[in-house]
């Protein structure tokens, strides 16, 4: 067994349309952080799925609805800290608003 300490998802701006940032291939993943920062000068709203391989993102895999963030506001998800992805296994995200929130989680992959 390997251990891989791993950027899963590069700082990335996050989108407004439902997309996979992050999938386990070949490997178990474990989320160790996850970070969201809303760069512009209103509130702005992120969702986070953890998908399991097969499935789509949905209301049966999200893991935080609408969070919201201030202008400037950094929040650092615990409630994904730990989570496991099997391999085939994803990360998905849709902001509430183009352009307003970066994103970027590290982790291990287990292979």
């Amino acid at each position: 067994m390997t251990v891989t300490v791993k950027v899963l998802i590069p700082s990335k701006i996050a989108e407004s349309a439902q997309t996979t940032q992050y999938t386990a291939v070949n490997a178990t993943a474990i989320i160790d952080k996850f970070t969201a920062t809303n760069y512009s000068a209103a509130a702005a709203t992120i969702s986070v799925n953890l998908v399991t391989s097969g499935d789509t993102a949905g209301n049966q895999n999200l893991i935080t609805k609408t969070r919201t963030l201030q202008p400037s506001e950094t929040y650092r998800f615990p409630e994904l800290v730990g989570h496991v992805l099997a391999a085939g296994g994803f990360i998905s995200t849709i902001a509430g608003t183009a352009s307003a929130i970066n994103i970027r989680a590290s982790g291990r992959e287990v292979t």
